[in-house]
């Protein structure tokens, strides 16, 4: 005949902190999707990048604006699987500014020069949002 061993009761509030700490991780773990305005903004600078003359750098090499949209739009896509983009400072930041194989950051080459890419597209959202 088997004997249930009865484990030790925890006091209460061990257990309130466990049950505690468990919606925090099921919260935490909730995915929030961008807003529709923040996906607008995104869809808006990507256009950008596609139709601007200015030439983006990647690890050295300069890219069409066409080429650095599907570049960034597969980052993107990426980073949306994972929750990480709420917001379009969240896909500049996360996608547009460096590379994420070799931390180097983008660049962009414009006829009036050189600037990091993520500064020249939070300029372009600025102007964006102040022309809405």
């Amino acid at each position: 005949m088997q004997q249930w061993i009865k484990a030790p009761a925890r006091p209460i509030g061990q257990s309130l902190v466990t049950v505690a700490i468990a919606l925090l991780v099921t919260l935490l773990s909730c995915q929030v999707p961008a807003t529709p305005q923040a996906d607008q903004e995104i869809k808006r600078l990507l256009d950008f990048v596609e139709h601007s003359s200015c030439r983006f750098v990647r690890n050295g090499t300069e890219y069409t604006g066409p080429q650095a949209r599907a570049h960034l739009e597969q980052k993107l896509h990426y980073l949306e699987s994972q929750n990480r983009v709420k917001t379009a400072e969240d896909f500049i930041d996360l996608a547009a500014t460096r590379s994420s194989i070799s931390g180097r950051a983008y660049e962009v080459r414009c006829p009036g020069g050189v600037e990091p890419a993520n500064s020249w597209l939070n300029k372009a959202l600025q102007r964006q949002r102040k022309s809405r």
